[in-house]
């Protein structure tokens, strides 16, 4: 997504990571894109799609009530500098009451003076340009100083002293041009006054907020009930270009993994995707619904994620900016019980009653303590049976056989040749309360920690466990073929986008994947930590997620 009020990333030439200074008066679309020791003064606007980029040479200067139009860039070379009317070295100077449109690249070392217009797609590079100067459309400005004053014509090649020196002054009839020009443009500025005109509809000032933090603009907000990570993922897929869809499934479509598509969405505006996300939810209340991002160039999908369950329950429509609908992000702990009473065995005869109805085949694997916290687990007999009760006597033998042993009971899609769930049933300090799900087999894992631990299940309480959605995304990338990555970044790298890789995880299985997440979770406990899905034919992501916030 583009943002603007970025940290130059790390290179040779920028290692402090400085960030823009914008002056609060300013107005910077949320579209346009500072990197780097960029100083904004009062009253600036700079229009969306805009490039202002600090990151080699630094730092830039833009003056008092001067106009960056619509895809202007500017950048600069490491060791070019030039003196500002401060009589500091810069790399870019731009002066006060500027006017700098549309495509104009002006490339540092470069000065521009007071009270200038640059045309259109005109270029700046290694050149001073006087006050008062007026530059028209695709002039080439290069190696010079061009005197106070000069006209500049349009398609002009200046890269001699000689050639500057004999250009010819301004006339009033160019300056009333360039006044047309700088006029049309600051009709721009009312967006920034929405929020403070009382005339202003009540729906355009709930999708417009302009606060100051740091000294700039914060990013629109959506009034929706949708989390707030779902509503990024929506921005930022439609900021890189991408269609936003959506897929329904009742649970026993969610089973086979036959989705039904919802209405399309065929805009491009945050806020009416947003809409349209919510409209689906709304029509498909009790059903899965799960968001898509769509490359419509290469024809092929770039994200799945789940955003509604059966089990959510939507908010009030008034709640406030990014408040996500009340729901269970984790399963409910297991409950333990050292006797052998009928409320746990009931609940596991039901649950093997289930994935055997479902067509899976039940297996069991058992495991001491050292075995457990290494999760090498043995095999138990083959259940090769499709009988229930059968299933059940031989899951209970080996429950009889194992005490004081991990036991775990595995659901196997015998056409896919993989596992659909594992789930502790015993511990050794006796065995677990099992809870059926209607949906589909209850999964758990047991953490790195298992010895010490109260529970085999996540809880969202811990902020080193996955939630819900996370292991259910993991879960499908294995499904799918893909590998799991994860990367960390502390707050300043994460503005930069400077991510570092964690430890690989070369298995796939759900349970060590899930263990390896937890433990990078761990080792980089306040710090971002995001989740990757990576396409190992392809060789590149096909999802990126992040599990772990400071």
């Amino acid at each position: 997504m583009v943002v603007r009020g970025l940290a130059a990333p790390p290179t040779p030439w920028s290692k402090s990571l400085a960030e823009p200074t914008i002056d609060e008066t300013a107005y910077v679309h949320s579209f346009a894109n500072l990197i780097g020791d960029v100083r904004v003064g009062p009253n600036v606007l700079i229009s969306p799609g805009t490039s202002i980029r600090a990151d080699e040479g630094s730092p830039f200067y833009i003056g008092k009530d001067t106009h960056i139009q619509e895809g202007v860039v500017i950048h600069g070379l490491d060791r070019g500098r030039v003196i500002g009317d401060d009589n500091r070295e810069y790399s870019v100077w731009i002066g006060k009451q500027v006017s700098i449109t549309h495509m104009v690249l002006v490339h540092g070392p470069a000065y521009i003076g007071d009270r200038t217009f640059i045309g259109f797609r005109s270029t700046v590079f290694n050149a001073r340009v006087g006050e008062g100067c007026i530059v028209m459309m695709h002039a080439l400005i290069q190696d010079v100083e061009i005197p106070p004053g000069k006209y500049v014509p349009s398609g002009a090649v200046i890269t001699t002293q000689q050639q500057a020196d004999r250009l010819p002054d301004v006339k009033e009839v160019d300056r009333q041009f360039a006044n047309h020009v700088v006029g049309a443009n600051e009709a721009m500025r009312p967006e920034s006054r929405a929020l403070e005109d009382a005339s202003c509809p009540a729906p355009a000032r709930n999708n417009i907020v302009k606060s100051s933090q740091n000294g700039h603009s914060r990013e629109e907000r959506v009034n929706t009930r949708l989390s707030s990570e779902t509503v990024e993922q929506v921005r930022q897929l439609l900021a890189q270009g991408y269609k936003i869809g959506t897929e329904h499934a009742d649970q026993r479509r969610f089973r086979t993994g036959s989705w039904k598509v919802c209405s399309p969405i065929d805009t491009r505006q945050v806020s009416e995707a947003v809409a349209a996300l919510e409209g689906c939810l709304n029509e498909h209340q009790g059903e899965y619904v799960r968001l898509i991002g769509i490359d419509p160039k290469a024809k092929r999908r770039v994200l799945e994620t789940l955003i509604q369950r059966p089990g959510d329950r939507n908010q009030n429509s008034s709640s406030s900016n990014y408040s996500a609908p009340s729901r269970s992000n984790s399963y409910t702990p297991a409950s333990y019980s050292n006797n052998n009473g009928n409320g746990g065995n009931g609940d596991l005869a039901d649950q093997i009653r289930q994935i055997v109805s479902q067509g899976y085949k039940v297996g069991v694997e058992y495991a001491d303590q050292r075995r457990f916290r290494t999760s090498s687990w043995q095999s138990g007999p083959s259940v090769q049976t499709k009988n229930a009760s059968e299933a059940i006597a031989t899951i209970e033998a080996v429950l009889n056989e194992q005490q004081g042993k991990y036991v775990r009971l595995i659901a196997i899609d015998p056409k896919a040749k993989r596992r659909v769930s594992e789930e502790v049933i015993q511990r050794p300090d006796g065995r677990v309360s099992t809870s059926s799900s209607a949906s589909a087999p209850a999964s758990s894992w047991p953490k790195s920690n298992a010895s010490s631990s109260s529970s085999d299940n996540y809880s969202s309480g811990d902020s080193t466990s996955l939630s819900r959605e996370d292991i259910d995304k993991v879960r499908s990338l294995l499904a799918q073929g893909y590998k799991i990555g994860t990367e960390h970044a502390d707050k300043r790298r994460f503005r930069t986008g400077s991510w570092y890789s964690c430890a690989p995880i070369d298995s796939q299985r759900e349970s060590e994947v899930v263990r390896a997440l937890e433990e990078c979770m761990i080792n980089h406990s306040g710090e971002y930590v995001r989740l990757i899905g990576i396409d190992p034919k392809a060789k590149r992501r096909v999802l990126e997620t992040i599990i772990q916030r400071p």
